[in-house]
């Protein structure tokens, strides 16, 4: 029996909003599904969601194995160390490699790419691809037909 369905159900039971013939798959850690919303035809791996705000999956998206989302971080320059949050959004099309992780206030914008074990803390523009840590463009995404 396929699991993608049975995780998708308990996602919309807690509050997600997941969109048609998403696949997820098992070992995925999400900390607060009603924060969460992802758009028709997208793939989540066993990759880990820390959303203490939103975090926003557009339509035929990729969340590589091993993934890291967050979206909160605390403020050093803070005696008291506030915590700051920002929401991330992947716009349609964007693919999240292997090992790669996101920060708070970070947007893939369409189709963008961010290749395994890099570190976004920046947004990242369409139709491009992104290495390192932190993260820089280093060529355009082309799509063929």
């Amino acid at each position: 029996m396929p699991i993608s369905p049975i995780l998708v159900l308990i996602l919309r039971l807690f509050g997600a909003k997941i969109g048609q013939e998403v696949r997820i798959k098992p070992g995925i850690y999400i900390k607060y599904p009603w924060k969460l919303e992802i758009g028709d035809y997208s793939w989540l791996a066993d990759c880990y969601i820390d959303n203490l705000d939103q975090i926003k999956i557009g339509k035929n998206c990729c969340i590589s194995q091993q993934a890291v989302l967050i979206t909160g971080n605390h403020n050093y320059t803070s005696t008291d160390f506030d915590l700051i949050t920002g929401p991330i959004v992947l716009e349609d099309g964007a693919w999240l490699g292997a090992s790669a992780k996101v920060g708070p206030g970070v947007t893939f914008r369409s189709h963008a790419i961010l290749t395994m074990g890099s570190v976004a803390t920046k947004n990242l523009m369409p139709y491009s691809i992104y290495k390192g840590n932190p993260a820089i463009k280093v060529k355009d995404r082309v799509m063929e037909a």
